[in-house]
């Protein structure tokens, strides 16, 4: 859909070589099965100058709904990749659930404060480093019917821990069914030091 809107907007992207001559194109981290995006990237390489403002409202036309971008910058052509530069992201887990957000609070801490998790999905363990993956603390608030968890990870080589593997490892062991809605990615940021930051700036 991104390439289409692209070509639609008639601007001069770039190609590969080979056989198979495609469009320079690149996207940021994956979006984990499941799982929405609100502020998702891509670096689309141009032949041609076109201003960003201009190229901007071209892709605002020719976008589908819910695809409709809303910045648009040029960024140094020995940039890191959006894949390798993008390490935090920002999530929010819907839960539906009749324990209190502070109960919900409590058990995510205990979970945090064993320092390591453990996951099995499709027959794999993967042990995550709680202190690296989680660089910020994870808050809780009330919604209607539940809470919503609003954690911040962290990705690395190792992989990137699933928020939802967290509520599940937090919410489990308690007494009160729950189930998770839906978990939404809000934002991706660099990483400089102490600092995070959007790769537009």
């Amino acid at each position: 859909a991104c390439e289409r809107s692209v070509r639609r907007a008639g601007l001069p992207y770039a190609v590969s070589h080979g056989f198979n001559p495609s469009m320079r194109i690149a996207f940021g981290p994956a979006l984990p099965v499941g799982t929405g995006g609100l502020r998702e990237y891509y670096d689309v390489e141009l032949d041609g100058y076109v201003r960003s403002g201009e190229a901007l409202e071209r892709l605002r036309e020719a976008a589908p709904q819910g695809l409709v971008p809303r910045d648009a910058a040029y960024v140094s052509a020995d940039a890191p990749s959006l894949a390798a530069a993008l390490v935090i992201a920002h999530y929010e887990v819907a839960v539906e659930t009749s324990a209190e957000a502070d109960e919900v609070q409590d058990a995510l801490e205990e979970v945090a404060g064993a320092r390591e998790l453990v996951v099995e999905r499709k027959g794999r363990t993967k042990v995550f480093d709680l202190a690296e993956c989680l660089p910020k603390r994870t808050r809780v608030r009330s919604i209607e019917g539940g809470a919503l968890v609003e954690i911040t990870t962290r990705m690395g080589p190792a992989g990137s821990l699933r928020p939802e593997s967290l509520v599940e490892a937090a919410l489990g062991p308690l007494d009160t069914p729950y189930r998770v809605v839906s978990v939404t990615r809000t934002d991706l940021l660099a990483e400089e030091g102490s600092d995070w930051l959007s790769p537009l700036g």
